[in-house]
């Protein structure tokens, strides 16, 4: 339920047709929750259903058209709704540690390349979240742009604070998953030295 809210958030900025929907959603709020084209035109459909949007299709050049969205009455005091609810937490499932719990049947190689691909993959993530916290101190990202624009001038600041609050909160966990990989580096390394026995089928 949490991408009809998602959607909401940036349609409460002004209309958007589906594509424009989907590229401000990759730059914006993909980065907390991320949903394939296949999930936000189905979801985009049964929100239109049920009322929270409304779709008008436009003119695009002379013979196309596009469907533009805008949040309705009912729209708004949903999401308004939800903010105001106490957050349900989803059970964990975290195939990263999930595989790292049972890494005694890997070989030695093996580990050492899940952890370096955990490293690589979260680097990545933290080069990303740092760029967007540069961009929001320059008010350059443009998602943020588009939401400060009708947003009232007393109103700015903690508009940009909770997104920096946001982005500093997913910088803090790219590098504690980063630091816990080399964790687990430096462990294989102190088994080995240690002779520490690894079993498990198809070993080197």
């Amino acid at each position: 339920m949490s991408l009809r809210y998602a959607l909401l958030a940036l349609l409460r900025v002004g209309p958007l047709s589906g594509y424009e929907l989907q590229k401000q959603f990759a730059m914006s709020v993909g980065h907390v929750w991320h949903a394939p084209d296949s999930q936000i035109y189905p979801e985009l459909r049964k929100m239109e259903a049920e009322g929270l949007i409304e779709g008008e299709e436009q003119p695009r050049g002379q013979r196309a058209t596009r469907r533009v969205y805008h949040v309705t009455d009912a729209g708004n005091r949903a999401f308004l709704d939800w903010m105001q609810t106490p957050l349900e937490y989803a059970r964990v499932r975290d195939p990263a540690h999930l595989r790292a719990a049972y890494l005694e049947a890997a070989s030695p190689a093996a580990a050492r390349e899940f952890f370096r691909g955990h490293i690589a993959q979260w680097e990545a993530e933290l080069a990303q979240w740092e760029g967007e916290l540069v961009r929001i101190a320059q008010t350059a990202n443009p998602m943020l742009v588009r939401r400060l624009a009708v947003t009232e001038p007393e109103d700015r600041e903690r508009t940009i604070a909770f997104k920096r609050f946001t982005y500093e909160g997913l910088v803090e966990r790219a590098r504690i998953e980063i630091a816990w990989a080399r964790r687990g580096l430096q462990l294989i390394d102190e088994l080995e030295a240690s002779g520490g026995v690894w079993s498990g089928p198809g070993l080197v």
